[in-house]
C-alpha cells in the first residue's frame, strides 16, 4: 500500500460534451442538424490527454499553462469532484481542495457550521476539529463574523475562510487552485508561509497559478499543460523557462507590425561576437522602423519572460523615414544564467504610445547560477541600469 500524501496519475484522458450550452428548443434543434452532419468524436472535446505524473508525499507539483489548458480540470480528477474518462489515478490519504473560492463552504451556514462540516467531510472527529478551530479563526481574520452566514461575507473573507480551513486541518494532500489572486499581498504571503509549514509537516501539494513568482517559491515540480497535453514536465526552473519562451514567441508572433513605428532585434551577442554572460557586456543590434522624421524614446525592458521588467534602459533619437539602426550595449548585465526576454515600447516627443509594450526577441545569458530560493519565499526584483548607445548614420 502506497504512503499517505502519494499521488501518481497514469494516462489520464477527460472528455467532455462540446454540445451542451443552453437548453432551448431552437438550439436542440441545431444540435440535432448538426449531428446528422457530423461524427460522433466531433460532438466530443477533450480537456485532458494521456497526462501522467508521480508526486511522493511531501513534495510539491506546479500545474501551469495558459486558461484552458486542462489545470483545473486535472486538479477536480485529484480531488474527486469528477473521474476521468481513461486512464488510472492514486491518491493516498485525506485531500483537502481548494479548487474555487468557496469551494465546500455552503453559502447558508455560519463560518463555524461551515469549518466542523468541512472537518467531517476530510473524516476528522469533531474533537480534532475543535482543537484546530481557533487557529483557523485567527487566520482567516474572522473572528467578528465566524457566527454570520457565509453567505453576507466578501469574496476575500469567502476565500480566507476556505483556505484557513484546508490549511490547518492538515490533509495529507492539499490541492491549490488560483485562489491565493483573490486576496491582498500581506494575505498571500500568510497563505505562502503556511503552506510551506504543511509541506515541512509531510503533507503533498499540488498547485495551479499563473504567478509564476510564486510557482517558483512554492514548488519544486512544476508540469505544463497546453490543450491538455504534457509540453514540459521536470525541475521547476527548467519548466518555467521553457513556459515563458513559448508565452514571448507567442506574444511576438500576435503583435501586428504598423508602418508607421516598429523595433525588432537583429542580433545579440556578448564580448566581441561571444555568449553573453553574467556581469559581462550584453550588446542589442536594433532596428527601429518609421514613416515619418521624429523625436522618439525608445524604452528597452529585461525580464524573465513576464511584461513586468527586472531592468529598464531607454534612450532618446531622431527617427528618419526608413530604418533606422542603433546599438545598445549595456556594459556589466546583472542577471544570472538563464533566459531572457527584451520588452519595447516607443513614445513620442509628447509621451505618448507608438508602439505598444510588447516583447521584441530574447537572449540567453551564461555564467553565474543563483542558489535556489527557499520555499516560500518570493523573489521579486527590479532595477534600472546605465547603458551606453551608438547610432548608425
Amino acid at each position: 500500500m502506497s504512503p499517505k500524501g502519494y499521488v501518481r496519475a497514469e494516462q489520464i484522458w477527460k472528455r467532455f460534451r462540446a454540445d451542451r450550452n443552453r437548453q432551448l428548443l431552437r438550439d436542440e434543434v441545431s444540435r440535432l442538424r448538426q449531428r446528422r452532419k457530423g461524427t460522433a468524436a466531433e460532438r466530443w472535446r477533450w480537456a485532458i490527454r494521456d497526462v501522467s505524473f508521480e508526486v511522493q508525499p511531501g513534495e510539491s507539483l506546479a500545474l501551469i499553462g495558459s486558461n484552458g489548458s486542462g489545470k483545473s480540470t486535472m486538479l477536480k480528477i485529484l480531488a474527486g469532484i469528477m473521474f476521468p474518462t481513461y486512464g488510472a489515478l492514486t491518491a493516498e490519504g485525506r485531500i483537502g481542495a481548494l479548487i474555487e473560492v468557496r469551494a465546500g463552504i455552503h453559502p447558508d451556514l455560519t463560518g463555524r457550521e461551515n469549518v466542523f462540516m468541512f472537518g467531517s467531510l476530510l473524516g476528522l472527529k469533531r474533537a480534532d476539529v475543535r482543537k484546530r478551530f481557533d487557529d483557523i479563526v485567527e487566520f482567516a481574520e474572522l473572528s467578528d463574523a465566524v457566527d454570520r452566514q457565509v453567505k453576507y461575507y466578501s469574496s476575500g473573507m469567502g476565500m480566507r475562510l476556505g483556505f484557513a480551513v484546508a490549511a490547518f486541518l492538515e490533509p495529507d494532500i492539499m490541492v491549490v487552485d488560483e485562489v491565493l489572486a483573490v486576496g491582498d499581498a500581506a494575505f498571500q504571503q500568510r497563505c505562502l508561509d503556511r503552506m510551506r509549514e504543511v509541506m515541512a509537516q509531510g503533507t503533498t501539494l499540488l498547485y495551479v497559478s499563473h504567478d509564476l513568482a510564486t510557482v517558483e517559491a512554492m514548488c519544486k515540480n512544476t508540469l505544463w499543460l497546453d490543450q491538455g497535453v504534457v509540453r514540459g514536465h521536470g525541475a521547476t526552473h527548467d519548466v518555467l523557462g521553457q513556459y515563458r519562451r513559448s508565452v514571448e514567441v507567442h506574444s511576438i508572433a500576435q503583435h501586428p507590425s504598423t508602418t508607421d513605428v516598429d523595433l525588432h532585434i537583429v542580433a545579440s551577442s556578448g564580448t566581441d561576437g561571444g555568449a553573453v554572460r553574467s556581469q559581462g557586456p550584453l550588446v542589442l543590434n536594433l532596428v527601429v522602423r518609421s514613416a515619418h522624421t521624429r523625436q522618439v524614446r525608445v524604452v528597452l525592458g529585461f525580464s524573465e519572460g513576464s511584461p513586468a521588467p527586472i531592468f529598464i534602459a531607454q534612450h532618446e533619437q531622431t527617427l528618419r523615414p526608413g530604418d533606422n539602426r542603433s546599438t545598445c550595449r549595456v556594459e556589466q548585465l546583472p542577471l544570472p544564467a538563464g533566459e531572457y526576454a527584451v520588452y519595447a515600447t516607443v513614445l513620442d516627443d509628447t509621451g505618448a504610445t507608438l508602439r505598444n509594450w510588447s516583447p521584441i526577441g530574447h537572449f540567453e545569458v551564461h555564467g553565474l547560477v543563483l542558489p535556489p530560493t527557499p520555499t516560500g519565499v518570493v523573489r521579486l526584483s527590479s532595477v534600472v541600469v546605465d547603458t551606453s548607445w551608438h547610432e548608425d548614420h
